[in-house]
């Protein structure tokens, strides 16, 4: 074999590793630091996840925000009585004094029946720490109306890794209602009368205005739809805790109540027409002739009923003064010369009155002549 031939022959292949370097074994040490290091970023992305998981819980269900609309999910639901036992709802008469606010107020509204609005589209718009606790601000639509309502909450303790919440001030709000006109009217269509939840009952001032504790937020609509008087709603929204809404609404007569009235009236005066006498006893017509009359010729008559007007009058109502006409027919004898003659004439006259709507219902007319007083 000649040398250009050996020069070209393969090199020998090392066998089992031989002339490559050997990766670097670790430590037990080593090993062991690596571990740890990889366990603590497992622990770190656990605990990340956990206080991850335990802010979203808090946020949505454990957190002061979560409270104020738990809250507000019992209300716009109807739930009156679930609402009430929600920590700082209910509220007794030394909260009310503190408050500045009648510690008579009835309860009578703190009812489902009362709660008829539309309350939706509720969000938490700020929550802030304040003394003692949180501020929450809510907005939300009533019956298309926007609004929003600020509620104090304090933490009132623990149950196990869960916090507990309390109102600090209620939620409550007051109506300060006054009616004229009717003892009756309606609130969000739940029936009232004043007797009921004044604190004088039946001894209660028609003109005093009660007080009725409310839900808020609510939109609170108010009406009177009697036999006997009637006034347009009028709608109020209920958005501060403890905080009175004043109403004064005066009640207009109806339409019927006035038909009865001026039946009542055209009633009495025909009965006076019925005394044979020259100044019928407790009417508002009469005439003085100075001769000798014919009672038995004697005839009232009512030529023009005056027409009716009821107007309001403090608690209840007056007829408003108008005029009618009576005629009398009667034979007459003249006392200085002796001669009969017969008089026709008419007698023009004016009436009022008052109306007043007894305990049970009915109406108490009374007419008569300003000229009689």
């Amino acid at each position: 074999m000649d040398q250009a031939t050996a020069s070209a022959a393969p090199a020998a292949i090392p066998q089992d590793g031989a002339g490559s370097a050997a990766p670097p074994r670790r430590t037990p040490r080593q090993q062991l630091t690596r571990d740890l290091i990889l366990l603590g970023v497992i622990f770190a992305l656990l605990a990340a996840a956990i206080w991850a998981g335990f802010s979203a819980l808090y946020r949505q269900y454990w957190g002061p925000s979560a409270f104020v609309e738990r809250y507000l999910e019992l209300i716009a639901e109807g739930r009156a009585a679930d609402a009430l036992t929600v920590p700082g709802v209910a509220i007794d008469s030394a909260d009310l004094e503190a408050a500045g606010l009648p510690v008579s107020a009835s309860e009578a509204l703190l009812r489902s029946a009362a709660l008829t609005f539309d309350l939706r589209d509720v969000e938490i718009t700020q929550e802030r720490p304040v003394a003692g606790g949180y501020e929450v601000t809510a907005a939300y639509a009533i019956d298309g109306t926007r609004g929003q309502t600020v509620f104090t909450v304090r933490r009132s303790g623990t149950e196990g890794i869960v916090p507990r919440w309390s109102f600090e001030t209620s939620p409550l709000g007051m109506l300060e209602v006054g009616v004229r006109g009717s003892m009756q009217f309606e609130v969000n269509d739940f029936e009232m009368d004043k007797r009921q939840v004044s604190p004088d009952g039946v001894d209660a001032d028609p003109l005093a205005p009660v007080s009725l504790l409310v839900f808020s937020p609510g939109l609170y609509t108010v009406e009177v739809d009697t036999p006997t008087a009637e006034a347009e709603p009028v709608h109020v929204l209920a958005d501060a805790a403890l905080r009175k809404v004043p109403l004064d609404i005066q009640a207009q007569p109806t339409e019927a109540f006035a038909d009865v009235v001026q039946q009542q009236v055209g009633s009495f005066l025909g009965e006076c027409a019925t005394q044979k006498v020259l100044q019928p006893t407790g009417c508002p017509f009469g005439i003085q002739i100075d001769d000798r009359v014919f009672p038995e010729t004697l005839a009232w008559s009512i030529l023009a009923t005056p027409g009716v007007e009821i107007v309001p009058d403090g608690a209840h109502w007056a007829i408003s003064p108008a005029t009618g006409t009576a005629h009398i027919e009667v034979d007459v004898q003249a006392i200085s010369t002796g001669a009969v003659y017969h008089l026709s004439e008419d007698v023009p006259f004016v009436i009022d009155g008052t109306v007043e709507i007894l305990p049970d219902g009915t109406a108490s007319i009374l007419v008569g002549s300003p000229a009689l007083r």
